[in-house]
C-alpha cells in the first residue's frame, strides 16, 4: 500500500493522532553533552532538561550585571517547582568572564548563593559559539552582552528574549515565564 494513502487513511478515520509523536525539540539545542561548572561531571541535556520549560542566560563574573545571580536564584527557587529549569552558561566573550574557572564558580556559589544549573565556560556568540546558542541566537537574536535571557518552551522554542538591561526580577520577563510554565502543563501553582 504507498505511503501517502496510508497516511490519508490514518487521517479520515482519526487514528493519525494515535500514531502522532509529541513535537521533539531541535536537535541542536538539546543533543550536546556539557559540563557542570567547576566539576568533572558531563550533563546530557537532552535528558536533563528536554520537555521543560527553561530560562537559559549567558553570564559573566565581573559585569556591572553580575548582581542580577541574585535574581536569577530569586526566580530558580520561585518558579523551580512549576518545573522551570534556570540554565547558566558564563562565557568571556565579553571580556568579563574570570581568567579561571575556580573564581567563576565562587561568585556564582558562595557569593550569590546559586542553586540552579551553572554550566562550564563557553563562547556564546560568532563563529566558536556553542550550538546552544547558535540555536538560540537563530530562533531569536544573539546575546549583545553578558545576562541576555531567552524563555525557551519545553518544545525547545525561544518564546522570549530579554537583554541585559532587563532584571530578573522584572514583570515583563516573568509574564514571559509563567507563560512558557502555563504552556507546559499543570505541574504545582504560580
Amino acid at each position: 500500500m504507498p505511503r501517502g494513502f496510508l497516511t490519508a487513511l490514518l487521517l479520515l478515520t482519526g487514528l493519525a493522532p494515535a500514531f502522532a509523536a509529541e513535537p521533539m525539540p531541535p536537535a541542536s539545542l538539546y543533543d550536546h553533552s556539557v559540563r557542570r561548572l567547576q566539576s568533572g561531571e558531563e550533563v546530557n541535556l537532552r535528558e536533563h532538561l528536554a520537555g521543560r520549560p527553561l530560562l537559559i542566560v549567558n553570564t559573566a563574573s565581573h559585569c556591572g550585571f553580575t548582581p542580577q545571580f541574585e535574581g536569577l536564584e530569586a526566580l530558580h527557587r520561585r518558579y523551580r517547582e512549576a518545573g522551570l529549569r534556570v540554565v547558566g552558561f558564563p562565557s568571556d566573550d565579553f571580556r568579563q568572564e574570570a581568567a579561571e574557572e575556580a573564581e567563576t564558580a565562587k561568585v556564582c556559589f558562595v557569593n550569590y548563593g546559586v542553586t540552579f544549573d551553572m554550566f562550564a565556560p563557553i563562547h556564546v556568540r560568532g563563529p566558536e559559539a556553542h550550538p546552544v546558542f547558535r540555536e538560540l541566537a537563530r530562533q531569536s537574536e544573539a546575546p549583545r552582552w553578558n545576562f541576555h535571557k531567552y524563555v525557551v518552551d519545553r518544545n525547545g522554542r525561544v518564546i522570549a528574549a530579554f537583554p541585559s538591561r532587563v532584571e530578573p526580577d522584572s514583570p515583563e520577563l516573568r509574564a514571559a515565564i509563567e507563560r512558557a510554565l502555563r504552556d507546559a502543563g499543570p505541574k504545582a501553582p504560580l
